[in-house]
């Protein structure tokens, strides 16, 4: 240890011993409690100051609140007067109260009865007037207010004439370029000779120009190939041989595909009966040829079988399509209601389907059963089970609304949704296959949608709908309930706003429906269906010839029937 060190702790003894001397000898003791009294004193004196002011506080606590005391005294005063007031005030209106309503007790006994006597007479009233207006409901129905055709309208259909007189007469326009029939090839040509008065008189001369006109004319030439064929005899094998014939020959008359294709197309495109028919084709050939009814009706079946190849691969093509329009009709067979089918692509596709059944027995092995996108239809609740989405007709709507607007004339949710849905379909159409639609437009479709149903909901709760005619409230709430289904259009180009595509090829078989009133097997239904699906795709072929289609399909070889195979086996 150095000496700094030595000396740092000799000092710091020092001072500690010192300190030590002054407690044991108590000055220390008596300097504290000198310090003690000092701040003692000093604190003594604030806090008689502070009590000085609290007693100060309070006692002017106590004044106001003697004075507010004497306010609401004065206001307690004041207000037990006008309470009495009051009270004698509502004594005496609770007289007059009392008085008002013996008398209206009265007066309400008496407006009962006559009430009664009213509401008995009022409800007969409503009842025949409800009768009376589902009476002219049914009377009014036509092909613009339900799904009448317009075939079976009562009214004829209005045919709407936008042009305007102009006071010329009708034919073609002077300054106008004609518009003359084709020439055709010639098949035979001869030269006129020249007038007599133009033989006599030397000083015509030929122009080099000639003047031609054609008379066109058609003729059916019947030919007849015949084929020979020795037969050879073996009198050691005791056999009979002959040349093979050509595919078709088969029976010692045969009628080739022309002939077929003629007649197919005469009895199932062209709608003319059997009879008519084989008298037309014997008419043609001069009676040489009478083809038997058999044959004739043996056609459908054939048809059906050799364009299986077609249909099955229209089958699969129309699975992918992303939309699809579905319908169906009533058929007759055998005197019994069946039901015919029909699956279209918006362009022009189509498969027909017989079925004895609607429902999902109906759809069960169509096109619809498989298919997985959004299906165009009217208000069948069955297509619901099946596809990924759903448009419903909008044609069909305008028709309801419209008889709602017949018949619930002081209505106004109808007249304003069906300018609305008109509205719609107007933008829709107007928008090219490229473009999109605008949603802020959409938007506010929707919108006025929303706020037309919400009037319609009003207006019945104001004016509940009879039972007899549930029409416009049934169509309300169904536009409410299948809201997204009906505005589905608004949101993708490639869904239609109706299905008049499926309703149009349906007209195809109601008009064969028509000719034949009904079918005596369902086999003849369902042959006629498939080769109705084939006569559509033929004619979406550009510059198709459907005799030669037609044709086509009944040169080919008959198929080989399918094998039946046991239900163990498969």
């Amino acid at each position: 240890m150095d000496s700094y060190d030595y000396n740092t702790l000799e000092c710091r003894l020092k001072a500690a011993q010192a300190q030590l001397r002054a407690f044991r000898s108590g000055a220390k003791y008596q300097e504290l409690q000198a310090l003690r009294a000092h701040d003692a004193a000093h604190y003594n004196r604030v806090i008689q100051g502070l009590k000085a002011d609290v007693a100060e506080a309070h006692l002017e606590t106590i004044r106001v609140r003697d004075l507010w005391f004497e306010i609401f005294e004065d206001y307690k005063k004041e207000c037990d007067e006008a309470v009495d007031k009051k009270d004698k005030e509502l004594r005496a209106m609770e007289e007059r109260a009392l008085r008002a309503e013996r008398a209206r007790d009265d007066a309400l006994d008496r407006l009962t009865e006559a009430n009664r006597r009213y509401y008995e007479a009022a409800t007969e009233r409503d009842e025949e007037k409800e009768k009376n207006n589902k009476l002219h409901a049914q009377l009014n129905r036509d092909f613009e207010n339900s799904s009448t055709p317009s075939s079976k309208s009562r009214t004829p259909k209005k045919i709407p004439n936008s042009r305007e007189k102009t006071g010329r007469k009708p034919g073609g326009q002077p300054g106008h370029k004609g518009h003359p029939r084709k020439k055709q090839e010639p098949t035979s040509s001869r030269m006129l000779p020249p007038p007599q008065d133009v033989i006599e008189d030397p000083g015509f001369r030929k122009t080099g120009r000639v003047k031609k006109k054609q008379m066109v004319s058609i003729a059916l030439t019947m030919t007849v190939d015949e084929l020979v064929a020795d037969i050879y005899y073996n009198p050691k094998t005791n056999e009979y041989r002959c040349a093979e014939f050509p595919s078709g020959y088969v029976n010692e008359v045969n009628y080739d595909a022309s002939i077929r294709s003629f007649l197919y197309i005469l009895n199932n495109d062209c709608d003319t009966s059997i009879d008519k028919a084989r008298k037309f084709l014997s008419d043609l050939t001069g009676g040489r040829l009478n083809i038997s009814k058999g044959m004739i009706n043996s056609l459908l079946k054939e048809f059906a079988v050799k364009s299986k190849p077609e249909l099955d691969e229209v089958y699969k093509d129309l699975l992918v399509v992303p939309v699809l329009h579905t319908d169906n009709t009533n058929a007759k067979v055998d005197g019994k209601q069946k039901f015919v089918h029909v699956c279209a692509a918006p362009d022009g596709r189509a498969l027909f389907y017989f079925r004895d059944h609607k429902g999902h027995k109906g759809v069960k092995g169509t096109l619809v059963e498989d298919y997985q996108g959004i299906l165009v239809h009217d208000h069948d609740t069955t297509y619901y089970s099946y596809g990924s989405g759903h448009q419903e007709c909008s044609a069909h709507i305008l028709r309801y609304l419209k008889d709602s607007m017949d018949n619930e004339t002081s209505l106004t949710w109808n007249k304003d949704m069906r300018s609305l849905v008109q509205e719609m379909i107007h933008y829709m159409n107007s928008i090219p296959e490229s473009g999109l639609p605008d949603e802020v437009k959409v938007a506010d479709f929707e919108k006025r949608y929303d706020e037309i149903l919400a009037t319609a909901k009003s207006e019945y709760e104001y004016e509940p709908p009879g039972r007899y005619y549930m029409d416009g409230y049934n169509l309300y709430r169904r536009m409410e309930k299948y809201r997204d289904n009906h505005l589905l259009f608004l949101h993708d180009i490639r869904v239609p706003a109706t299905n008049n595509e499926a309703e149009r090829l349906l007209r195809s078989y109601k008009r064969k429906q028509a000719q034949a009133v009904t079918f005596r097997c369902s086999e003849s239904v369902d042959a006629l269906c498939k080769g109705m699906s084939m006569l559509v795709l033929m004619r979406r072929k550009k510059n198709c010839n459907i005799f030669e289609e037609v044709a086509d399909i009944f040169r080919r070889p008959k198929p080989e029937p399918e094998k039946k195979t046991d239900s163990s086996d498969s």
